[in-house]
């Protein structure tokens, strides 16, 4: 700090490390702050992310015990309880548009929304809104490189649901930039990754850029920068440029393995993973234009620790203050057997008829999704901004927009949110609400929390009370 004062060097909120091929935007320095004080830059952003969780809960083992700031958390919410002082568990939201409508797909394709989607067999689809995440877009991503981005596990969902007449493509989408335009998830992480932080520019200089690191690009840069830098801007552009370069190696590393198998016999893996081997072989080095069209291989849990990894690295880079990541399309009959305890699908086990072994499976899916929830609110912790961490300054919702899978209900839905105390959240509190409150009430206190306008959303006409 006395480095930057003795220089007298000042630095814009809105600043970047450039080079061949590559835009990294920087997270908050100390040596922006003199100018955000002066009201040059505005004061540090607010985030908004939205992790969806498929297929609802095991209901009895979901909900608290006791109200307010003396609660006891759930066996499910239990692995939360290290950031039980950051959370907001919020009982007896329902979204009332999604009662018309057997099955899932109504459920998620208004989750967001708080509207009734239309019901269709093809391909127009419509939700008869714009989703929570744009509004927030459209005002908050007006200086980021990205106005939100929307990630996933799960490659679009086709066909025909023909037990209830939907058209599977409402599976996979939570967010609608208008009401008929859904935004898909992008599942591969490489891609999520150029997009956020590689520039696509065309011809040589493109091929060039894309087998560097990312960083190599913006090394020059980034060197004529610190050479400016105070110590303890120093060390904070270090951590974040190694946090970058983490993931690049993860990426790099896990690209080629083959995942979990879904239950495969051992020596069906075995062979497809010499077959994988012999394809790589005889293609030679994969060019990153291959890589990039390629479908992840990663297994589910690293795949989506990844994908969790890019939303914090986006937020901290602000290259964007909008997010959302569903862990799986609704419907999933993804295999979660990988989980001690755990032998089946996780939509045939949310099917459970309230068989106590298909209930504890149930559970035990539920807890891992809670668990990979705290693993990203871990991270956000561990990076320091201003005078608090990038989650004191991002709302982290995560829940699902059915409550018991087998029932489909849609009242009482599961949700928590994490974060968000320099938004003005009060957190460490279990809320009960009257039946029939709206969820999208809990939207509108979190867009008037972040500074987004918004009057109204579904059938909520205010922010819901009690958030702080």
């Amino acid at each position: 700090m006395a480095n930057i004062q003795s220089q007298k060097w000042l630095m814009p909120r809105r600043s970047f490390l450039r080079g061949a091929g590559a835009t990294l935007a920087l997270p908050f320095l100390e040596a922006m702050r003199p100018l955000m004080a002066a009201g040059s830059s505005g004061s540090l952003p607010i985030r908004i992310a939205l992790l969806y969780m498929p297929n609802g809960v095991r209901a009895d083992r979901w909900t608290p015990e006791g109200k307010g700031k003396g609660f006891k958390l759930s066996p499910i919410l239990s692995p939360l309880e290290k950031h039980k002082q950051d959370l907001l568990v919020l009982t007896g939201l329902q979204n009332k548009a999604s009662f018309t409508g057997d099955g899932h797909y109504v459920k998620t394709g208004g989750w967001l929304t708080g509207t009734t989607i239309t019901k269709t067999t093809g391909s127009d689809i419509a939700a008869g809104a714009i989703s929570m995440d744009q509004i927030a877009a459209q005002q908050l991503g007006r200086n980021t490189k990205l106005p939100s981005l929307e990630l996933g596990t799960e490659p679009v969902a086709t066909g025909i649901d023909t037990n209830v007449n939907y058209t599977r493509l409402y599976a996979s989408h939570i967010s609608w930039k208008t009401s008929t335009v859904p935004l898909p998830c992008e599942i591969n992480p490489r891609v999520a990754f150029d997009r956020l932080f590689r520039s696509r520019s065309k011809g040589g200089e493109k091929q060039a850029a894309d087998d560097k690191s990312v960083l190599d690009l913006v090394s020059s840069d980034a060197k004529r920068l610190q050479a400016k830098l105070g110590q303890t801007d120093k060390n904070k552009l270090d951590q974040y440029l190694e946090s970058i370069r983490e993931i690049e190696r993860r990426i790099e590393a896990e690209a080629a393995t083959l995942g979990a198998g879904e239950n495969m016999p051992p020596e069906l893996l075995k062979r497809l993973d010499e077959l994988d081997k012999r394809i790589s072989k005889g293609m030679g080095k994969a060019s990153r234009e291959e890589e990039l069209n390629s479908r992840p291989r990663f297994d589910h849990g690293e795949h989506c620790r990844i994908m969790m990894d890019l939303m914090v690295m986006a937020f901290w880079s602000d290259s964007t203050r909008v997010s959302s990541f569903m862990f799986g399309n609704d419907v999933t009959g993804r295999n979660f057997s990988f989980l001690e305890g755990v032998n089946g699908g996780h939509h045939d086990l949310s099917h459970h008829s309230n068989d106590v072994k298909k209930l504890d499976q149930y559970e035990l899916i539920n807890r891992w999704h809670v668990e990979q929830y705290g693993y990203m609110l871990d991270r956000m912790k561990e990076i320091k901004e201003g005078d608090g961490n990038l989650l004191d300054r991002s709302m982290v919702a995560f829940g699902s927009p059915i409550r018991d899978g087998n029932a489909h209900d849609p009242k009482n839905v599961p949700i928590v949110v994490a974060g968000g105390s320099k938004a003005g959240l009060a957190n460490g509190s279990h809320e009960v609400y009257d039946e029939g409150t709206p969820l999208c009430s809990l939207w509108l206190g979190m867009l008037e929390k972040a500074g987004v306008k918004a009057k109204d959303l579904g059938d909520a006409t205010a922010p819901l009370r009690g958030l702080g």
